[in-house]
């Protein structure tokens, strides 16, 4: 059930761009509010810990916000508001440990050795920085773009980015295994 509910937010994540530029007009700014709500308040049923909680009481928040005040402009900052959260989650696991790649990380290799440790926080401070960098790029669009590059970032280049991250980072661990397999 909870990989479901995980997976109903990454999907509403992914359409919400797509629904937004073309329901803007015609769907009340409200219907958004309590779809999302929705989503999240299933969720966080799901989410161990306060952390989840935490975020899920935020995008809560948003949507009851854009629920009172029924602004459609409000819908362009849910990006934002995603991005600034995972920005807040990634940073936090820094200060409070273990990081969240390192946790990731664990999942497949239990025994990390010192220097996996290492680059696994590094590799979470590069998250840090991609989804602040995310969440700035969603911001002034939102505050100065058309629609439709709201659209073009938010529906496809944000998505695109974060495969190329991925992947870059894929290919450098790859070579950081290497070369301790050689040491």
């Amino acid at each position: 059930m909870k990989a479901l509910l995980t997976i109903l937010v990454v999907v509403t994540g992914i359409v919400y761009p797509f629904v937004v530029y073309f329901g803007f007009d015609h769907l009340s700014p409200r219907l958004f509010a309590v779809v999302l709500a929705l989503v999240w308040l299933l969720r966080s049923f799901t989410l161990p810990g306060g952390q989840g909680k935490i975020q899920s009481a935020v995008v809560l928040a948003f949507c009851l916000l854009l629920f009172t005040v029924n602004e459609g402009q409000l819908l362009y900052w849910y990006p934002v508001l995603v991005n600034g959260l995972l920005m807040l989650v990634f940073a936090a696991s820094l200060v409070s440990g273990p990081p969240v790649i390192e946790r990731l990380a664990r999942l497949q290799e239990p025994d990390l050795p010192p220097r996996a440790v290492a680059y696994t926080r590094k590799v979470t401070v590069a998250w840090v920085l991609f989804f602040a960098a995310n969440a700035g790029v969603a911001a002034a669009l939102t505050l100065w773009a058309p629609r439709s590059w709201w659209l073009l970032y938010n529906g496809f280049i944000a998505y695109f980015l974060i495969g190329l991250m991925f992947g870059i980072e894929w290919l450098i661990r790859q070579r950081v295994k290497k070369a301790d397999e050689l040491d």
